[in-house]
């Protein structure tokens, strides 16, 4: 699947530990993290490319289990120096995934909380 130079670059590039540990798709709520990766690539471009991000899509939901270094070297000719920070952000965002019950991320539950309570704030003071 991968080529002479996608082999060549695996070997070569230097992965985050946690990139060792596997992610079961079956257990994460793929619609969430499909949400998160189509803002957080649009948020890199700096508009809303369709091809790169059913690119990674289909490179995370594709398979059980992705491989998310190959995600990284097939990723980097669109995102560039901002593809390892991504993928690793991503990568946690799928392990905290699939520890919680209902394969969100616990860190965007977090932060869905704070956005509803701002909200929530802003309302009653009426300072919006």
């Amino acid at each position: 699947m991968a080529s002479g130079v996608d082999a060549r670059l695996l070997k070569s590039t230097k992965f985050p530990p946690e990139f060792s540990q596997k992610v079961d798709m079956q257990k994460v709520n793929v619609q969430v993290i499909k949400k998160w990766i189509a803002n957080r690539i649009s948020d890199i471009l700096g508009n809303e490319d369709d091809v790169v991000i059913e690119l990674c899509f289909n490179l995370v939901e594709g398979v059980r289990h992705p491989d998310v270094k190959a995600l990284q070297i097939q990723l980097t000719g669109f995102l560039e120096k901002e593809t390892a920070a991504f993928c690793k952000e991503l990568w946690n965002l799928l392990l905290s995934a699939q520890a919680s019950p209902q394969g969100v991320p616990k860190e965007l539950l977090e932060a869905k909380k704070l956005e509803l309570m701002q909200e929530k704030v802003c309302e009653e003071s009426m300072t919006c």
